[in-house]
């Protein structure tokens, strides 16, 4: 059982919203706009906001205003976002800082200090399209990595009601946490007294 969602260690990462793909998905207008609640929050939050768009020169880009609210967004050919390198995004390698020559011959007093680790953000708020293919196989493999994942139902479809409930079983017994977009907006705010409470009831109205 994981603990309330956590915006200081959370990463909201939206799947293949591209602008060919939305018609042809079930209730997609309301899945893509749940997606857009879920990223202006997040902005205001400093929750960073990843995108995927799956082979992109086929079925183009994701819709144009959720992927400029975006900070980046991974152009991909698997199914799973995490084989084409989203787990080096959320779990970048050490910076190792330039010294400029032989940084050990100089002396202590003039060597830079190391960059200090980036903070740990272990937690996925994770929503998009396929639900069944994308999404699931992401999600997936994301738990395999020791993430936590939280899978925002209503900011999620299928081409097909069916396939997109059947991925909602499957990721539920493998251990992501199914939640819905209001869940997760008042579960980063956690008071009324946020500065952002007022911010965020405009998104829910």
């Amino acid at each position: 059982m994981m603990d309330a969602i956590d915006a200081r260690a959370g990463v909201l990462v939206l799947v293949d919203y591209q602008a060919r793909l939305m018609p042809a998905i079930h209730d997609g207008a309301l899945a893509l706009a749940n997606a857009m609640r879920l990223a202006r929050l997040a902005a205001l939050m400093d929750v960073p906001v990843f995108g995927t768009e799956q082979n992109p020169a086929g079925l183009g880009p994701n819709d144009p205003a959720l992927r400029a609210l975006c900070s980046r967004t991974l152009a991909k050919m698997h199914f799973s976002a995490m084989a084409d390198g989203l787990g080096e995004w959320l779990r970048p390698a050490p910076r190792q800082q330039s010294q400029g020559g032989n940084a050990r011959s100089l002396p202590r007093h003039l060597q830079k200090p190391a960059a200090p680790p980036q903070a740990a953000r272990n937690s996925v708020v994770l929503a998009g399209c396929e639900a069944h293919v994308c999404l699931l196989q992401t999600a997936l493999e994301l738990l395999e990595d020791e993430f936590e994942v939280w899978v925002v139902t209503d900011a999620c479809s299928s081409r097909t009601e069916r396939n997109r409930d059947a991925a909602f079983d499957r990721l539920a017994g493998a251990g992501a946490e199914l939640v819905t977009t209001e869940m997760v907006l008042f579960e980063w705010l956690r008071t009324a007294e946020h500065p952002d409470f007022k911010p965020v009831q405009a998104l829910i109205k």
